[in-house]
């Protein structure tokens, strides 16, 4: 189950509020990234989406088209808008946190490379060509179990 009517905008929201808090550059590349982290770690930890929005193996990895839309106007260079911080339960600000402290500090190509090599990607994208354009839904199920074995014990 989906908390609380929480969409990727939502939380790419407020990832964007922590990134202008920490003083932390976050490009639409990197954006997407941490939205693909967040919800396969949600999968992975909970068994369950954090959002019901669906990313896409596209050539530099997993994108939601709808926010990569919104936010490519930024093009490679840091999203300034100013946003208000959504206000979420506390697990989830807990989880988002803890997410944030893992990957914030990494910069979008290192977090597209970890997405190169990790199984959901590479599944969706079979054997196109590394240059191929696709809109393959990146399957959830194959997040979940990813991220899942990934998990430490007694999680």
């Amino acid at each position: 189950m989906i908390p609380q009517d929480i969409t990727a905008r939502h939380v790419a929201r407020y990832l964007l509020a922590v990134a202008h808090e920490h003083g932390s550059f976050l490009s639409n590349l990197k954006l997407q990234k941490l939205l693909y982290y967040s919800q396969g770690w949600h999968l992975g930890i909970y068994q369950a989406p954090l959002f019901p929005d669906k990313f896409e193996a596209w050539v530099h990895g997993p994108v939601i088209p709808a926010l990569y839309h919104e936010f490519k106007k930024y093009s490679w260079r840091n999203i300034d808008e100013e946003v208000d911080k959504p206000t979420f339960p506390a697990e989830i600000v807990e989880f988002l946190e803890e997410l944030t402290g893992e990957y914030l500090h990494l910069d979008a190509y290192q977090l597209e490379r970890m997405t190169h090599r990790e199984s959901p990607w590479l599944t969706a994208r079979g054997d196109l060509p590394i240059d191929a354009l696709s809109s393959t839904v990146i399957d959830e199920g194959l997040m979940r179990e990813h991220f899942r074995a990934r998990v430490s014990p007694g999680v």
